[in-house]
Order: structure tokens, then sequence, then C-alpha cells
């Protein structure tokens, strides 16, 4: 009953010898399906609202700024894992051209080189790699796989999979959609740079972190309080629920920190 969230994370880092460990942490989801990461000051049994056994992923919280400054081979692993997961769900947004050249990172990382004796003519359908997958750009993994990643080692195609995601807008972006002061569906994020909005697929504002003075929330309604072109601002969003703008907030103070 008292064991907090601190030993579990420290448990699991531990169990894979895993070194570079601030970058990670423990999601779950409360029966009313709003999503927390684990506190690792607060006793586990008190955070968690529903009835056991407990379901827990263990996932980057933080998605470092510089992949090449990981030290380790098992951290660019597990972030390989991450962003592949990101780019399934949907969530790393990016062009037709980048599309093919992650497709074809995950294939090389998992297939090794291309081989015409063991790979049919439609071999990339049978990777699930995003959400909706045309026949278009499967022909261009294919093309890329073929060409241009022969003899490539996995952790190379997976490095190459994180240099490339790195440069990407939506790069550790976890969206929380809300709406905006005029009533528009938006989706808040933060990432190494500072505070994103996106609505569509598109970033309408980033606010780096040196220009957020403070975030606030009362209720459902959530404010960034920063500076836009030397003056200061006030960005105002609604939530769904009070627990999603409280977890919108907690998520907010804790990439400033992290990353400041």
């Amino acid at each position: 009953r008292e064991t907090k969230g601190q030993f579990l994370i420290d448990h699991i880092c531990n169990y894979y010898s895993l070194l570079e460990k601030d970058y990670f942490g423990i999601r779950y989801v409360d029966p009313e399906k709003q999503r927390h990461w684990l506190e690792p000051n607060k006793s586990i049994f008190k955070q968690m609202k529903s009835h056991p056994p407990y379901t827990m992923c263990f996932r980057v919280k933080f998605y470092p700024h510089e992949p090449l400054k990981i030290k380790e081979e098992l951290t660019r692993y597990l972030l390989y894992l991450q962003i592949k997961r990101d780019i399934f769900h949907g969530r790393l947004l990016c062009s037709f051209s980048d599309a093919a050249y992650l497709g074809a990172c995950i294939v090389q990382a998992e297939l090794g080189d291309y081989d015409p004796d063991g790979h049919p003519e439609n071999y990339i359908s049978d990777f699930k790699i995003f959400p909706k997958q045309s026949q278009k750009l499967e022909k261009k993994i294919a093309e890329i796989h073929k060409n241009e990643f022969r003899g490539q080692s996995p952790a190379v195609s997976e490095f190459k999979l994180l240099l490339k995601a790195h440069s990407l807008e939506t790069y550790g972006v976890d969206p929380h959609p809300c709406k905006d002061s005029t009533g528009t569906t938006t989706f808040l994020g933060f990432t190494a740079a500072g505070f994103v909005v996106f609505q569509g697929n598109k970033r309408i504002h980033l606010l780096k972190w040196c220009d957020v003075y403070k975030l606030k929330f009362e209720g459902k309604t959530f404010y960034v309080f920063g500076a836009q072109r030397e003056k200061k601002a006030v960005l105002t969003f609604h939530t769904s629920t009070p627990a999603a703008c409280k977890h919108l907030w907690k998520c907010g103070v804790e990439n400033q920190a992290f990353y400041k």
C-alpha cells in the first residue's frame, strides 16, 4: 500500500539495465478513460482508481531533444519502438516522401536486406506501419528498401529513423484535444522546443519554453501566459473535463521543468 511510483519505475529500469531512465515514465488510464502518468512521489495504491489487475504502459515520457546525444543503444531502441508506435497511431505526421523513408527504415530494421527470392511482390503490405497505408506508399517504401538501404544494420536503420523523426514538427507531441477561444477543435502538445498548438495537421503556434511564464488551470480551462513578439499574451483553451485539464497542466509543467 505504501509503495511509491518511483519504486516501480526503478524496478523496470533495473530489470532492463536501462541507465538513461529520465526519458521514461509509466502511463495508465483510469475508469473514466482519462490518461495519467504514474507520479513517482505518491503511493501507487492511492493513484489507482480502478480495480486490479492494473494495466500500465512503460513509455517515453520526454522525447530526447537530440537523438545524437543518447549514449546507450538500449535507450535508442526503446525510443525507436515508441516512435514506431507513434507512427502507427497517426501521431507523427509527415509528407509522403518522409513517410516512405520512415517506413523503409522500419522494414530494413526488421527484415534486413531485400531478398528477391524471399520477399514476394507485395511484401510491404505484411507490415502495418501507418494507420492508412496506400499501395502507392507501399511501392515507394519497397523502392527505398531495395535500392538505398542494402547492407544497413538494424541499429543504423533505427538510428536513421530517429534522426528523420526528430526533424518533424510532430516529433514527441502527445496531442491533448481542446477547443480554443473561438470554439475550434485544437490539439495541444509539449516538445523539447516548447508549447505547440495544432489545428488539423498544421502547427499554428509554437511558444518556446523561454517565452512561457506560467501554465494554469481552473476547472476545464487551461491558460498559457507567455510572450509573443515582445508582447505579453494569454492563450486560453477548454478541455472536455476538469480531469483532462489537470492532466494537460501537469504534463505542461513537467515538460517545461524537464526541457528547461
